[in-house]
């Protein structure tokens, strides 16, 4: 199988503060010897990992990410023969309070180290290239979550590839919890796709999983909250085994706000 070549940082100006581009321009490949932090932008990032103590996994700030010599470790690395920035979430790990599933995540950040909280007005756009590694029932490669402006916990939406090559989008019916699944596409474990989930003025969500681009209303009820990214391995089944899981490697991974 080809993979893709990533790319070096490029910047592009044009929206509210910088679009970063991996795999723009004419910049060298990637190396495959530094941390994901060598190869991506991580200044506008938190990562999640399915370590800690019951209930409180570890979190690794912006801060420690970054750069070359940045954080990694068995569940976020970058692969030796492709630079891709990897994440391992296993069946069995350290979880959420409000979650039954294990992962290794990045959640978005804002540069100064606050917590990213982002009103639904606008456009926002995530962006990412990508591959399923390795995945024994469905993982959530991609979400925007709510944030502030009540009590709820619930995702505004998630991408999941399921073990049948099935590429899913799980859109929420309310703050309440209850999700509807849409089928957005169909892509072989191992082979390398690309998504970009967003929403425009605050009344759509906007999604292209390859060349297929879908819309789907926002429901007035998540009008008062605010909004962020999560992109990674959410692993979506549990058991008893450290070995098998979810691997997802990104070899793009870009947001833009404006």
């Amino acid at each position: 199988m080809t993979r893709p070549k990533l790319l070096a940082t490029t910047t592009v100006a044009g929206l509210t503060g910088a679009l970063t581009l991996l795999g723009g321009g004419t910049a060298g490949a990637a190396d495959p010897h530094v941390a994901p932090g060598g190869n991506f932008d991580l200044s506008t990032w938190q990562l999640q990992e399915p370590v800690g103590s019951p209930g409180s996994p570890t979190t690794i700030p912006s801060s420690r990410l970054q750069g070359p010599n940045g954080y990694q470790d068995a569940y976020f690395y970058t692969d030796t023969r492709d630079g891709a920035m990897t994440f391992w979430a296993p069946e069995k790990g350290v979880t959420t309070p409000n979650s039954n599933y294990a992962r290794s995540e990045l959640r978005e950040m804002n540069r100064d180290g606050s917590a990213a909280d982002w009103s639904l007005n606008g456009t926002h756009r995530m962006s990412a290239t990508l591959r399923v590694v390795s995945v024994t029932s469905n993982v959530c490669v991609g979400q925007i979550h709510l944030g502030s402006g009540g009590t709820s916990t619930k995702p505004l939406l998630e991408l999941y590839y399921h073990a049948n090559g099935d590429i899913v989008l799980g859109t929420e019916n309310s703050p309440s919890g209850g999700q509807t699944p849409h089928t957005v596409g169909h892509v072989s474990i191992g082979r390398t796709w690309s998504y970009t989930i967003g929403v425009t003025g605050g009344n759509t969500i906007d999604l292209t999983v390859n060349d297929s681009t879908t819309h789907y209303a926002i429901a007035s009820s998540f009008k008062q909250y605010k909004q962020y990214f999560k992109a990674g391995s959410y692993n979506q089944s549990s058991s008893d085994s450290t070995t098998e899981g979810a691997r997802v490697a990104f070899y793009r991974l870009t947001l833009s706000h404006g």
